[in-house]
């Protein structure tokens, strides 16, 4: 990027149009980023500086976040200190969002143990908002985004870390989700995956249990078994090297893909979802269910077929391949097509009457969009700064201008 971009920040005067804390800090750490030639950066740089010092002396509420910001900026620091530190600035934050700090405290002590995982805690907290977005959610939003965070905990300790043999045991504890068989885990890091795991749906259970809705982390935690169930059968193909059929293939990434789960944990934190609507959605004849796997699997494979097989993955599109001795081109028209006729059926089924309310369909449908959004453009969680960022920005952080 130019950075003749940064005219925007002037008057037409030439003088910097930045006057809040925050703004001003945000724009000091870019000029961080200036090079020898002299430019617009080294002026802004002199401008906050100057005017950042002034804050300082002035006693502002933010002082010591503004010395930090002066003493080491963000691009010379160490990153994990700098988010370390700057957790403690953001809770004394009047506008700070609660559950995304409660997620960061959790994601920060875990990143330093299980570097192998996703650090996805904003995707997440957006991926909730898009099935309850309303203010009286925000429960919901939080059971949602921790348990999340914990899917995709999960889904990395399965791809990227464990080897077949520590998967047997973690998939055997899984089935027992018990704290009982934690020691019996064969590392540290399998222990805390699995303490983490629990904790999550204790906490989740703990808050619900008052309103008689507990039955939801019950329905949640068997589909969460499935879920690994089906991690552990990927990863015994990789083990062997075998490619499946596309039939078989499909057979145990449907169960993978999450869909059955992500709605369960959309639908703990609402007094409407009851528990009706648990075995309306786990019902294996209704279409909801079936388009639901379906639009969530393969839009997850289309979008990240290439990068795991690069990595001794089983994918999908190569199963169809072997299955159909096409092309991957012609794989991925066919998984297009395919989920175009799960769309046509998951609308028919919203067009026909159901056993549940409106908001509890509203909450399946929402993650079928939310695939859409994710995937369409590539992988919007394992790559989000890609196709993510702008989206995530325009719904968290930038107001709609009045």
């Amino acid at each position: 990027m130019s950075s003749h971009a940064f005219n925007k920040f002037k008057y037409e005067n030439g003088k910097f149009n930045v006057s809040d804390t925050k703004g001003m800090i945000s724009l000091n750490e870019a000029t961080q980023f200036r090079l020898n030639d002299k430019n617009i950066l080294d002026e802004a740089f002199a401008f906050t500086t100057s005017h950042l010092k002034l804050m300082v002396s002035q006693s502002n509420p933010h002082a010591q976040y503004i010395k930090n910001a002066l003493y080491r900026p963000y691009h010379r620091g160490v990153p994990r200190l700098e988010a370390r530190q700057y957790i403690c600035f953001y809770k004394k934050d009047e506008g700070s969002n609660d559950t995304l700090l409660k997620c960061a405290k959790y994601e920060g002590n875990l990143e330093s143990k299980l570097p192998y995982v996703r650090h996805r805690i904003v995707e997440f907290f957006f991926f909730a908002a898009g099935f309850n977005f309303e203010s009286r959610y925000a429960c919901a939003r939080n059971i949602q985004t921790k348990l999340t965070f914990i899917t995709g905990i999960i889904d990395d300790t399965y791809d990227a870390y464990g080897t077949y043999e520590e998967l047997q045991h973690f998939t055997e504890a899984m089935r027992r989700f018990d704290i009982g068989v934690k020691d019996k885990l064969p590392t540290d890091n399998f222990k805390l995956v699995y303490e983490t795991i629990l904790k999550f749906h204790d906490e989740a259970e703990e808050k619900v249990r008052k309103e008689g809705r507990s039955y939801g982390v019950f329905y949640t935690k068997n589909e969460f078994k499935k879920l690994a169930e089906a991690y552990f059968v990927e990863a015994s193909w990789a083990h062997r090297s075998s490619v499946p059929t596309f039939d078989e293939y499909m057979d145990t990434a449907l169960k993978s893909s999450a869909a059955i789960v992500s709605v369960f944990q959309a639908f703990i934190g609402m007094e409407e979802a009851n528990e009706t609507a648990y075995q309306w959605l786990i019902n294996t004849d209704n279409k909801v269910h079936k388009a639901l796997n379906i639009i969530a699997r393969l839009y997850d494979d289309i979008a990240i077929n290439e990068d795991e097989e690069k990595r001794g993955l089983v994918c999908g599109t190569s199963c169809y391949m072997k299955q159909y001795g096409v092309t991957r081109q012609e794989a991925v028209e066919a998984y297009r097509e395919m989920i175009e006729i799960a769309w046509k059926d998951m609308n028919e089924a919203c067009l026909k009457p159901m056993p549940v309310s409106n908001k509890i369909a509203l909450r399946a449908l929402s993650f079928a969009r939310l695939m859409d959004v994710f995937y369409k453009e590539g992988d919007g969680f394992g790559s989000p700064e890609k196709s993510m960022k702008d989206l995530i920005s325009k719904l968290l952080i930038h107001p709609i201008p009045l």
